[in-house]
């Protein structure tokens, strides 16, 4: 007998092996074994009722910002968080007083031209009621007692007298309904002088921002991004800063699509800020967003918006202020008998999942109903029992001659 070469005979075992291998399918008996699965995520701190401060005075009146607490301080109930000057609004109420003055010798002036004209004209009305007195004595005299040209002078003298008193009387009636009319007209600029003073001494008074209760002062931003500053012209009515209400603090957490499958109302979630792992407290998801969506139009990836409450004693104790950066560790899936496979197994057509089990005829598969879906392996609510021997490699023939893979069936932790 010709003798093989043992490196001859060694490479051929080994292709031997090698072909067998690629042919017979891999397989993973299921069991019920402890298993987590979980989803990280980042988000925001914020209020869901923030007090809004806004700058004080009149609206739209101008203010110079001298003093102000610095941004995430923490306030207590009535401080004082910001001062402002109103150089301005002094000079209005100075012009608004003399505004006042004027009105009030006006109307003395007017009180006083009023009563000399009506002087005059009651002086002029009763030379007017003499002469038509004694008009009307010689009038009616005899021809015996006066010359005829007496007596039609003085006949004349009564018409004329009579029209002047009616002239006078009517010059009397309206000079005093003007008189009213232009005091009135002084009265009412008085009235608005008196308004403008008061206004602008209670915007003078209103130069101190305080706090309407404890919380960390958050400065606003102007359009440009910037926040206040001293020694800035600001407008009062515009939003100074927010204080916002500890006792309803929450983090808003945005996950990526493709990561937020099984995430929902009511999960457990772990909250701690970034960088802080010691600073950790226990929540739930209070809110999920009905739908993803892109955070711009420079890419096409929608994130899911949630929420999770924040415990106020946390906040007190920790001094988080709103805008701190929070890690969230949100469990999905939480067991100590979990029925789990893994995903290669798995094949999807529409709404049917479905696994090739071992000893299944060849090309035949089982229906399975899916729990929480991981990114390694997935739960199994139906379809599978623990014993159960599924193929990873669904390719190969169910029948073939398998391969068993070694290790757990259930993963103890997956972070999609």
């Amino acid at each position: 007998m010709r003798r093989t070469a043992p490196g001859a005979f060694l490479a051929l075992l080994l292709g031997a092996c090698s072909g067998h291998d690629a042919e017979a399918p891999a397989f993973e008996r299921i069991v019920a074994a402890p298993a987590t699965f979980a989803v990280d995520g980042e988000g925001s701190l914020r209020s869901s009722k923030p007090t809004k401060l806004t700058v004080p005075g009149q609206q739209w009146s101008p203010r110079l910002l001298t003093f102000a607490v610095a941004d995430g301080t923490w306030v207590k109930e009535g401080e004082v968080v910001a001062r402002f000057a109103a150089d301005e609004s002094r000079m209005e109420l100075a012009k608004a007083l003399i505004d006042v003055q004027r009105a009030v010798l006006a109307r003395s002036a007017k009180q006083e031209e009023l009563g000399d004209v009506q002087g005059k004209l009651d002086v002029d009305l009763a030379q007017v009621a003499g002469l038509l007195g004694i008009a009307h004595r010689y009038a009616h005299a005899t021809e015996g007692a006066l010359a005829r040209n007496d007596i039609l002078d003085a006949v004349q003298d009564e018409q004329y007298l009579g029209v002047k008193q009616g002239a006078l009387e009517w010059r009397k009636g309206n000079s005093a309904t003007r008189g009213k009319v232009e005091i009135a007209l002084v009265d009412a600029q008085r009235a608005t002088g008196d308004t403008q003073v008061k206004d602008k001494r209670d915007d003078l008074h209103a130069l101190e921002l305080r706090a309407p209760h404890a919380g960390p002062l958050v400065l606003e931003p102007d359009w440009s991004g910037e926040k206040p500053r001293v020694g800035q012209s600001m407008w009062a009515g515009n939003t100074f800063a927010t204080l916002p209400d500890t006792a309803s603090m929450e983090v808003e957490i945005s996950l990526p699509q493709a990561e937020a499958q099984g995430v929902k109302e009511g999960l457990d979630v772990e909250l701690a800020p970034l960088g802080e792992s010691t600073q950790k407290v226990a929540s739930k998801i209070s809110w999920v967003a009905a739908a993803a969506a892109a955070r711009g139009r420079d890419s096409p990836v929608k994130y899911l918006s949630l929420k999770a409450s924040v415990p106020a004693d946390a906040v007190a104790r920790y001094r988080w202020t709103p805008g701190l950066r929070f890690r969230a560790h949100m469990i999905l899936l939480r067991g100590d008998h979990v029925l789990t496979v893994p995903n290669i197994a798995l094949q999807t057509n529409g709404e049917t999942t479905t696994v090739s089990v071992r000893g299944a005829r060849p090309g035949e598969r089982r229906v399975v109903h899916l729990g929480v879906r991981g990114p390694s392996r997935s739960q199994v609510l139906d379809g599978l029992v623990a014993g159960d021997e599924i193929v990873l490699n669904a390719r190969a023939p169910a029948g073939a001659a398998a391969a068993a893979v070694p290790g757990s069936a259930t993963e103890g932790r997956a972070s999609p």
